[in-house]
């Protein structure tokens, strides 16, 4: 079976970049990587007392120049694992709507069209809005995939964007007609934390409720002498679910409880700033959410960080805030407000063009919750990395960051790029 994956994987890859490699003749390029991945959890956890998970990844990225005007370019991904986070069929996935990771995937695939200061982005990609670098508040079309919370990786939306570039203003606009959620955490992993009176319940995953109705927004950026900033506007659905629990009947024990994700509409207005000083960079995002079929709640989200580079070493360090107006509910997955009221960082160092370190820490201010993420990387040869890195959790079980102390790890990954 292995043998036949292999195969597979391998003609899908090929055949993706032959595709765009042919439209794109006048000008093409790819690239790629294969990396396997190894987690070790010196702890087990109360609902999963698996301890080491393995991982295999494969992408390849194409892209090339149809005409002057016209760009194509895309990614695709094919993954195993030993954890069940990642599905056994072997369908290539699009939307990524599966609660587990596609084992074969289209990570993006668009098309742009430039026409002087006007540019279109059809198709599958990666939109990201926002200045800070911790916390983005106004990052409204990012879904995550969080089936593992301290490694959350961007998902792509398929949306048309259409922006407009002049001297010192841009406007971008978006359309998203179909909704892409966030991966939250599987039930029956470690990743998923029970209050202790539902240890003991049978989770069943009803499954999702997603939304049919399109996302728009807006982003107008002003870059003024000495400072930039920018407003924006969301109008959509939060990619990140409010949680509805039922009793389901069981005929013998333990009890079991059903959880069905639905995806509130809400709305956002926000505003981001940069303002590069002497020594360094100030920083500040915030975005008002409001809930207009009320049934979520409305808050404001902020973060103000400082920032500064010096040669090979970068530094970064602020504080992501909440301010709740109107509470209407408690059951949801939301790292996003779960990392306010902390103290963030981040520090990288670069030793030299092989090797680099670098650490990362989020401190809720009551001190119940402490992430840190320490890490090293080493280039061997013209292809391969090697990277070591290690999450250390520590917290009350009532907060956020604090619930997932028994998830610490260390992990290491081996790279072979091409």
């Amino acid at each position: 079976m292995v043998h036949r994956l292999v195969l597979t994987v391998f003609a899908v890859a090929q055949g993706f970049g032959l595709v765009i490699g042919t439209a794109a003749a006048q000008s093409f390029s790819s690239r790629g990587f294969l990396e396997a991945r190894a987690d070790l959890y010196p702890q087990t956890a109360p609902n999963d007392h698996t301890q080491a998970v393995g991982e295999a990844l494969f992408r390849v990225e194409a892209s090339g120049d149809v005409r002057p005007w016209l760009r194509v370019g895309g990614g695709f991904d094919a993954r195993m694992d030993t954890y069940s986070q990642v599905d056994r069929a072997w369908a290539i996935g699009w939307l990524d709507r599966t609660r587990q990771r596609a084992a074969l995937a289209v990570r993006e695939l668009n098309a742009t069209i430039g026409r002087g200061t006007v540019t279109a982005d059809v198709g599958k990609q990666f939109i990201r809005w926002g200045k800070a670098d911790i916390v983005n508040p106004t990052d409204r079309f990012a879904p995550r995939d969080f089936l593992s919370v301290t490694d959350n990786l961007f998902l792509a939306v398929t949306a048309a964007r259409l922006a407009y570039g002049g001297a010192s203003h841009t406007i971008e606009a978006v359309w998203v007609p179909s909704f892409t959620p966030s991966r939250i955490p599987l039930y029956d992993k470690r990743w998923t934390v029970r209050l202790p009176p539902l240890q003991d319940v049978q989770l069943i995953d009803l499954g999702a409720e997603y939304p049919g109705g399109s996302q728009v927004g807006v982003r107008w950026n002003h870059v003024a002498s000495g400072y930039e900033y920018s407003l924006s506007y969301y109008d959509g659905y939060n990619h990140l679910p409010l949680i509805d629990a039922s009793i389901v009947p069981t005929f013998a024990p333990p009890p079991a409880v059903g959880l069905e994700q639905h995806f509130p509409r809400i709305r956002e207005a926000g505003a981001d700033v940069a303002w590069p000083l002497p020594w360094l960079t100030l920083k500040g995002e915030a975005a008002y959410f409001t809930s207009p079929e009320g049934d979520a709640d409305e808050y404001v989200l902020y973060v103000i960080q400082a920032e500064r580079q010096q040669g090979e070493l970068s530094l970064v360090g602020g504080y992501a805030g909440e301010a709740v107006t109107v509470k209407r509910r408690n059951q949801g997955f939301a790292p996003d407000r779960g990392l306010t009221k902390a103290f963030l960082g981040r520090a990288s160092y670069t030793i030299d063009p092989h090797r680099s370190v670098a650490a990362e820490f989020a401190i809720r201010q009551n001190l119940d919750g402490a992430w840190l993420k320490g890490e090293y990387s080493q280039a061997v040869g013209g292809h391969w990395r090697v990277t070591a890195f290690g999450n250390i959790i520590r917290g009350e079980f009532t907060d956020f960051i604090g619930q997932y102390s028994r998830n610490s790890h260390v992990s290491a990954i081996v790279r072979y790029s091409f």
